[in-house]
């Protein structure tokens, strides 16, 4: 089975305190309407790779909530419950915890001063990464790394960019031995033993796609990358994030997604 074999997936729909989440460029106001339509195309598109998706009602304490990644991290062995690094997320796992507990027959938690964001984890064949970031400190990263350990995974900590917000902001799998990312991530000498596909300058923010089965989901406002992929013969499928965007958001961060052990 590869890693990016799925069959189940937990979405949030957004509640419309969304356009009050966390963002960076505080000039980009986003629109509710916008967010939920390119919300719902997501579904959609999961659904049509073959998922079957569980859709949460909308949390609007929580803003970011529609980032149901970064709260919890999902594997057929079992899950965890993580601590995301923003004080105003902390919330979300509590609300995640009861729809964990009913999917997954293990489910180990972090603990105070452990932090960690779904948003900084990329699993691969072999080797789940963490990265360091703003939102995942040491003692989460190592907290992590021993609980993955005894769901039978093995877990290496590694140094984020600094200009990057989440370690997945700018590196996504693309399929068993190859990875997509941006210059910067792909000059870091992290992805030894993998073949390393460039996004194109300009469009760096496509460096956050999602491989589902034989799918591909990259935003569809990059042109470059969706050619360049297509190309390659990847079946991609181009998604609206103009307004998920503005949320310093991509397309991993929406969805929980695993294959249930047969």
């Amino acid at each position: 089975m590869r890693v990016f074999d799925f069959d189940q997936a937990i979405v949030r729909e957004p509640g419309h305190s969304v356009v009050d989440g966390i963002r960076s460029d505080v000039g980009a106001e986003p629109n509710f309407e916008g967010i939920a339509a390119e919300h719902r195309a997501y579904v959609a598109a999961l659904r049509a790779a073959g998922l079957k998706v569980e859709v949460l009602p909308p949390l609007e304490r929580y803003p970011d909530a529609i980032f149901v990644e970064d709260p919890a991290l999902v594997l057929p062995e079992g899950a965890v419950l993580l601590r995301p690094g923003a004080p105003t997320r902390l919330g979300e796992r509590d609300e995640m915890r009861s729809v964990l507990t009913r999917n997954f027959d293990r489910v180990l938690e972090l603990e105070n001063d452990e932090y960690a964001d779904g948003g900084d984890i990329l699993v691969t064949p072999e080797i789940i990464f963490i990265g360091m970031s703003a939102r995942t400190n040491r003692a989460g990263a190592a907290a992590l790394r021993a609980k993955l350990s005894v769901l039978g995974r093995e877990a290496r900590t590694v140094e984020t960019p600094k200009s990057v917000l989440h370690f997945k902001t700018a590196v996504s799998l693309l399929d068993q031995d190859t990875i997509v990312a941006t210059k910067a991530m792909a000059e870091s000498n992290i992805f030894k033993g993998f073949k390393i596909v460039l996004i194109p300058d300009g469009e760096e923010a496509a460096a956050n796609l999602l491989r589902v089965n034989d799918a591909v989901l990259v935003g569809e406002g990059f042109p470059r990358t969706i050619d360049m992929l297509t190309k390659a013969g990847y079946e991609v499928r181009a998604l609206p994030v103009r307004e998920i965007g503005k949320l310093d958001a991509g397309l991993s961060c929406m969805s929980l997604r695993w294959r249930k052990e047969r």
